[in-house]
């Protein structure tokens, strides 16, 4: 639904919760008059959330807010972030896949991309423990679901004896880039095409003076070393809620506006996460 040339998208079951569907590339200047629109409208939420976007982290508004948390590196240039900012074993993992012949560099959107980029998601039906959503898409889907937002994206592709074994979507949001999308084949692994991605992606940014690189939200488990290895600081932003119902209201006081998953410690977490990841790997009969 539009409102105020926004779109905005609405989830969750018990407690409908709204949002601004492109917030990680869209500002909200004047929070105030769209509340006001939003409540005007026909939207059917109990709680509108919006945050600020980085670099802008200091709390500004006056509503109830959390910190949301990101991945994010400030890039000074490539050569510092290589030498000062990731870790020797980050290092050490990107002078791997040079000496295994593994060659990285911006490719085209093309159906020869495409193909390689669909036989990379069929590689396997389970990735970091849950069931892979890209899994068994033919040619036809992954083309029209990645032409999308092409527009605003460069594409960085890893390489191994022609054979597309990794890459990245680099999506551009005025105040920095993210990394939308970034998988590499499990069967190259040995090769550490992932880290020689985040590298080309430093350096193009420094090549179009980008300040920051975002790799989505802070993760628990191991995929937060693999970002803190590679340069990636948690960074706090701060998110609002404002109720828009009764429902909404009581929901923001009893702190339920997240779902039951959210308050779960990572002590507790972690081991249902690796209880998923062997039931699915029984279930998919895969190593």
């Amino acid at each position: 639904m539009l409102v105020d040339e926004k779109e905005i998208t609405i989830t969750g079951r018990l407690i409908k919760v709204a949002r601004i569907k492109d917030e990680w590339y869209e500002d909200i200047e004047d929070p105030i008059s769209l509340l006001q629109k939003i409540r005007e409208s026909q939207l059917k939420a109990d709680i509108f959330t919006f945050w600020q976007r980085l670099p802008d982290t200091e709390p500004k508004y006056n509503y109830y807010f959390e910190w949301d948390y990101i991945a994010a590196t400030h890039i000074k240039s490539f050569e510092h972030w290589y030498k000062a900012q990731i870790r020797g074993s980050a290092r050490n993992m990107i002078k791997k896949a040079q000496k295994a012949g593994v060659e990285v560099k911006v490719a085209n959107f093309d159906d020869e991309f495409l193909r390689g980029i669909k036989d990379i998601f069929n590689e396997t039906p389970i990735r970091q423990g849950k069931p892979f959503w890209h899994y068994g898409k033919d040619f036809e889907t992954v083309k029209r679901e990645f032409s999308m937002n092409i527009y605003r994206e460069d594409i960085i592709g890893a390489y191994y004896n022609d054979e597309l074994i990794g890459f990245i979507m680099l999506a551009h949001a005025g105040r920095y880039a993210m990394l939308t999308q970034i998988i590499s084949k499990i069967k190259h692994r040995d090769k550490a095409p992932t880290n020689v991605l985040v590298a080309k992606a430093i350096e193009v940014c420094e090549k179009k003076n980008i300040p920051y690189l975002v790799y989505a939200s802070w993760p628990r488990g191991s995929l937060a070393d693999f970002k803190r290895y590679n340069g990636f600081v948690k960074t706090g932003l701060p998110r609002y809620y404002v109720p828009l119902t009764l429902k909404g209201t009581i929901a923001l006081k009893l702190r339920l506006h997240n779902g039951l998953g959210s308050k779960l410690p990572e002590r507790l977490l972690l081991p249902l996460l690796d209880l998923r990841k062997k039931w699915y790997t029984r279930k998919y009969r895969c190593l």
